[in-house]
């Protein structure tokens, strides 16, 4: 029996991805699955809710439907699928459409230049990766845009946590970089003896407050403004930096491991929580393109294996160090001061 063979299947595929890609993220910001999560609806009326010109609407949808996002039924009615109806929907608390949008907003455009970036070693954002969250934080749509984006992309690996780790060990937490405080709710949530809060700018303290407020928290978990790079981080027994790391360079990575130790207590604990590349540098996709996003989107920023983690744990002091898978993309590095 021969071998199977050679075709440029796979490498057109990868090529033409960006197509699909873009597909979906347009039907996001169009409300497309949230339009039908009412109704399935035939094009005409689709099209006209939606506010698409004729000539390409009925490619759009068809297109869609070919890639496994909607489906259409034998009277011609569009309808989401199960997942698209979960996931895309605003109105539903299931929806992560928030990482879509900023996708589409913040990193679709940027990765057309990702061969500048290679080329120069340089960020293709326009702006100093020290001021980069200052400058976002004071545009308020685009600070409600990231921050509904890192809730979403944060709750699957919360929940995670918050079952994976012994907390019955520990009483207090708090998260660095918590953004509106997903992490510290889901922990909380769970596990009704730990108290604490989050660690972020002060631009931040409205939404983490309305988030805990509305899981009824308020009593249990509080806001800490503040700068880790230019401050000390609040104590707690545990310490979360939950994708934190991966925006900074090399120093600035020691620097807060280093911080993090400082301020926890003898035999408190770190959680750093990342998309971790595997050891090998060689199969986890996800994890090595989130590297080069950090190129193209700060001046230093660069994902790392759990090897790296740990050995610039040791050198920060910390012990027993160990590694654990989260979610499908996301692992812990655990170590003890």
């Amino acid at each position: 029996m021969g071998s199977s063979p050679i075709t440029p299947d796979r490498i057109m595929q990868l090529g033409h991805a960006f197509r699909e890609s873009k597909a979906l993220l347009s039907a996001v910001e169009l409300g497309v699955f949230t339009t039908l999560a009412q109704r399935p609806l035939p094009l005409e009326t689709l099209r006209e809710q939606l506010g698409i010109n004729e000539r390409g609407a009925h490619d759009f949808f068809d297109a869609l439907v070919a890639v496994g996002m909607l489906v259409r039924h034998r009277d011609g009615r569009y309808a989401n699928t199960p997942e698209t109806d979960l996931y895309l929907d605003r109105n539903k608390p299931s929806y992560l459409g928030g990482v879509l949008e900023q996708q589409n907003v913040r990193h679709f455009g940027i990765w057309s230049n990702l061969t500048v970036a290679l080329r120069t070693g340089q960020p293709q954002r326009g702006e100093r990766a020290a001021a980069t969250f200052h400058a976002l934080y004071n545009d308020n749509a685009a600070r409600n845009l990231f921050v509904n984006a890192m809730g979403a992309r944060t709750l699957p690996v919360a929940k995670a946590l918050a079952a994976k780790f012994p907390w019955s060990e520990y009483r207090t937490v708090v998260d660095v970089g918590c953004s509106q405080g997903c992490v510290p709710v889901q922990i909380a949530e769970m596990h009704p003896h730990i108290i604490g809060g989050g660690f972020d700018l002060p631009h931040l303290a409205p939404h983490f407050e309305d988030y805990v407020r509305e899981h009824a928290l308020s009593k249990r978990l509080r806001f800490y403004p503040g700068d880790f790079l230019n401050g000390a981080i609040p104590t707690a027994e545990v310490l979360i930096l939950g994708r934190v790391l991966h925006h900074w360079d090399l120093q600035t990575k020691k620097m807060l491991l280093k911080k993090a130790y400082d301020a926890l207590p003898a035999s408190g604990t770190l959680v750093v929580y990342e998309r971790l590349i595997d050891d090998g540098r060689c199969a986890n996709a996800v994890a090595l393109l989130s590297s080069l996003n950090m190129l193209l989107t700060s001046t230093g920023g660069f994902d790392f294996t759990g090897a790296d983690c740990k050995a610039w744990m040791e050198e920060a002091g910390f012990h027993r160090i160990c590694t654990d898978q989260l979610t499908s993309d996301h692992s812990m590095v655990v170590g003890i001061k």
